[in-house]
């Protein structure tokens, strides 16, 4: 950008702050400037004005009494053309007609193109063609009263011409205004957008964190009271058990903590030890449930468990959902269904669809304080909210021998992924 353009960009931007913050100092030096151009040489100049080219009016010299009132309808309702610019146009053209009409020719005419420049860039632009119709008009008359010494058609070119870019000015500079308004919308339009979409990936990120503590403090909790019911039971009976189930606990305890360290890994700050990251392990998969039922065989139930197909090919968020999902599962079985269960565990996958069942045999005795397994809990809404991430369904329910069955399927097609 040349110094030149780039002075005039700055010095534009100061005027629109002034502008803004005291709007009526432009009005005010736009009165002062056609007064001190246009007024003050008819006042101390004698004669009328000259035409084009030099040519001399044949006019009426007005007296000082009505020149100053038609000087005054013409300029001082320029301080209102911001504000009321139909109104303003209409005054000074009236003022203009009444002029001429007297055979009278003043410099301040001059303020009817800046009215009708105002209409154009501040008005209703239903209305501009009616004030270009009442401009043409004016003009006429006035090309009819200088006919004598100008051509009428050489007068009107002149005039007409120098209203219609007036008229062309005040369009062209309010469409700019309107298109700088409309970049300037979009732009805090995209700005709250942005906004949205960062609290938006906050809240779900948020919940994430939420599940994935459920699911971890869920489990190894359950998998340490009932690892604590058995070894205080046997602490008299078999010490070499009451042993081994605090060995257990301190364990699942241990595997619990790097967990959590694990999911809160993604709270740290940006500032954090960065080293800290490589002691992270990488998420549970299904390679992990071999674990997991390990630690749920540990606390009593006996878990079989077998799988189909290449699960460990499986996309690594695929394997973590249904990790949390089995997680889960076995936490209900171990809180419901108590020590003394059996449990099945399949999972199956193939090209397209994963299915996991979890099912076991329920309580050999009447449950416990935990109460009857419902239908909808905590659980079991957390299952369903991992699965709809795949287009997958949830089924849980009683069997007919008395112990509990889930079913889940996850949708691996692209279209079902992608949610």
């Amino acid at each position: 950008m040349s110094p030149l353009v780039a002075g005039l960009a700055s010095t534009g931007q100061r005027l629109r702050q002034i502008d803004q913050r005291r709007p009526w100092a432009l009005d005010t030096a736009v009165v002062l400037v056609v007064v001190l151009v246009c007024c003050l040489p008819d006042l101390l100049v004698e004669g009328t004005p000259e035409g084009p080219h030099g040519v001399r009016l044949d006019l009426t010299d007005l007296p000082l009494a009505p020149t100053l009132a038609l000087q005054a309808g013409l300029v001082l309702p320029l301080w209102w053309r911001r504000r009321a610019p139909l109104p303003v146009f209409g005054v000074i053209a009236a003022a203009f007609v009444v002029q001429w009409s007297l055979d009278a020719a003043l410099r301040a005419d001059v303020a009817l193109f800046v009215a009708l420049y105002s209409l154009a860039l501040h008005g209703r632009l239903r209305r501009l063609p009616w004030a270009c119709a009442v401009t043409a008009l004016a003009m006429g008359l006035v090309a009819w009263r200088v006919r004598a010494t100008m051509s009428v058609w050489d007068t009107l070119f002149f005039l007409l011409g120098t209203a219609t870019a007036a008229v062309a000015l005040g369009i062209a500079i309010r469409i700019r205004r309107a298109q700088l308004a409309g970049l300037r919308e979009r732009a805090a339009r995209l700005e709250i957008e942005r906004d949205q979409r960062s609290r938006l990936a906050t809240a779900t990120e948020r919940a994430r964190v939420a599940r994935e503590m459920h699911d971890v403090v869920g489990h190894n909790l359950s998998v340490i009271i009932t690892l604590a019911d058995a070894g205080a039971y046997a602490a008299d009976a078999a010490p070499e058990r009451g042993k081994e189930a605090l060995r257990l606990i301190g364990g699942t305890g241990r595997q619990a903590l790097d967990e959590l360290r694990r999911v809160l890994g993604v709270l740290r700050e940006a500032g954090g030890d960065p080293s800290a990251g490589s002691l992270l392990s990488p998420q549970p998969g299904i390679a992990d449930v071999d674990m997991l039922c390990a630690g749920v065989r540990a606390a009593g139930p006996e878990v079989a468990y077998r799988t189909t197909g290449d699960v460990r090919a499986l996309d690594p968020g695929v394997q973590l959902t249904a990790y949390r999902i089995v997680q889960e599962a076995l936490t209900n079985t171990l809180k419901h269904a108590g020590t003394d269960t059996r449990v099945s565990l399949s999972i199956t996958a193939d090209d397209r669809r994963l299915d996991i069942e979890v099912r076991d045999t329920g309580p050999l005795a009447p449950a416990g304080p935990a109460g009857p397994r419902e239908e909808e809990g905590h659980g079991l809404m957390g299952m369903r909210e991992r699965a709809a991430l795949y287009g997958g369904t949830v089924d849980a329910g009683p069997t007919e021998d008395g112990g509990w069955r889930v079913a889940v399927g996850l949708d691996l097609t692209p279209q079902g992924g992608a949610r």
